[in-house]
């Protein structure tokens, strides 16, 4: 039996994969705990798995923060420069103790003392990425938050791919001043760029996305090993819906879904007032996953409101989702092989969205032009076309015949070996 720790940041789509990973692992017969931010310490440790505290203690759930954080065009800025890095010092505070005698450490991009801890103990260390913008490539490479005109350059193939990589490389460097600090107390190298070469493993990288979403590429690192989506059901299919979530969906035809995620929902301003008007104009049935939003006024019988249901056990009985292109609910979304409307946000939303949209499984809507008209145009032209829907379905028979979690847990396996 092997002593494992998983290290993550961010929101439940960070989270519930790290949780499969975890539970599996403990399953094959090892110790498995958990660093994360205090916010998850009854959730991971109901499920009966180890739990340590690390900072910085992000709240994804306060609006204030989630609102900073999800701009568009600054918010990767603010949460990298501002909070990640500086925290690097307490991050590592953290994690040294918890590690001390572990046999392997698996760890998200975002936990920046990690490769640091590897280099100075030796520890067995494994990264790992859940969208392709991480792993951005120069050969098809990911829409990136920038200043107007980066989408035309990007456009312009692998030559100007590496030049703008170069020169982002250069304007963050400053950014993780921190890291290098820390590395030089620790009698260390100063180590490379964390946003980029620094911030995979020697040893295994792994890439926990379908190749559905993108297909390995010639320039990811040697050590990458693709993986697919790793699916955590919570409470499972067999768990079944609340009653009132059954009797509605019995009572007529599938109902669009509209959700935003767990960090998104907590900005979600005319989200849902837009998502029922625009239902109402198409005359067709909605489900609202509101969190802790107050529900359109006035919903009509065909119309449903409730605060949350785990994606695997609601999104197939959907007609169709609308949400705003986090990656794990875009994985939901993909293996129930629904048609979408995705309006992303920030970060790695933009880049998925696209995704899906070239794969003929979902329209983008731009989060400025959603309008009760905008949203009913786009839904119409996704409903009535029969190819979203059989794309959709195409696109989850693959998705559902893949073992992300055991792929992933079999490659760290190898390296406890």
């Amino acid at each position: 039996m092997a002593r494992i720790v998983l290290a993550t940041f961010g929101s439940l789509g960070d989270l519930h994969p790290v949780l499969g990973l975890a539970l599996e692992l403990h399953r094959r017969g090892h110790r498995t705990e958990i660093a994360t931010t205090e916010l998850y310490r009854e959730k991971i440790s109901a499920l009966g798995l180890g739990f340590h505290a690390l900072r910085p203690a992000l709240a994804v759930v306060d609006a204030a923060l989630v609102r900073r954080i999800m701009d568009g065009r600054r918010g990767s800025t603010y949460l990298l420069r501002n909070l990640m890095f500086p925290s690097v010092r307490d991050m590592h505070a953290d994690l040294a103790p918890v590690v001390a005698g572990a046999d392997c450490l698996v760890a998200s991009e975002l936990v920046y003392a990690a490769p640091l801890i590897a280099a100075r103990t030796g520890l067995p260390w494994v990264s790992y990425s859940l969208a392709p913008i991480s792993v951005f490539s120069v050969f098809d490479p990911s829409l990136l938050p920038g200043p107007p005109g980066t989408g035309w350059i990007q456009s312009l193939g692998p030559a100007a791919n590496r030049l703008l990589r170069a020169a982002a490389k250069a304007t963050t460097h400053a950014w993780w001043k921190p890291v290098r600090s820390l590395r030089r107390e620790l009698g260390l190298p100063p180590g490379r760029h964390p946003l980029f070469e620094g911030k995979y493993s020697p040893r295994l990288d792994l890439a926990l996305f379908s190749s559905v979403l993108q297909a390995p590429q010639p320039d990811w690192p040697a050590q990458t090993v693709q993986c697919g989506f790793p699916f955590y059901d919570e409470a499972g299919p067999a768990a079944g819906l609340p009653p009132a979530v059954g009797e509605f969906l019995a009572a007529g035809v599938a109902p669009i879904v509209f959700t935003l995620g767990s960090s998104a929902v907590h900005i979600a301003d005319d989200f849902y007032l837009r998502g029922a008007q625009a239902a109402r104009q198409l005359g067709r049935r909605a489900l609202f996953l509101v969190g802790k939003n107050t529900p359109p006024p006035d919903l009509p019988a065909s119309m449903l409101a409730w605060d949350y249901l785990p994606y695997a056990q609601i999104f197939p009985h959907a007609a169709a989702i609308v949400h705003q292109g986090g990656v794990g609910t875009t994985a939901q979304a993909l293996r129930a092989g629904k048609p979408m409307l995705v309006t992303p946000y920030a970060y790695d939303q933009p880049d998925n969205a696209a995704r899906v949209t070239r794969l003929g499984v979902a329209r983008t809507l731009a989060r400025s032009r959603y309008t009760d008209r905008h949203v009913a145009g786009e839904l119409a032209a996704l409903l009535d076309s029969p190819s979203y829907t059989r794309q959709a379905a195409a696109a989850g028979v693959r998705v559902q015949g893949e073992r992300g979690v055991a792929v992933a847990c079999d490659e760290i396996e190898r390296q406890l070996r």
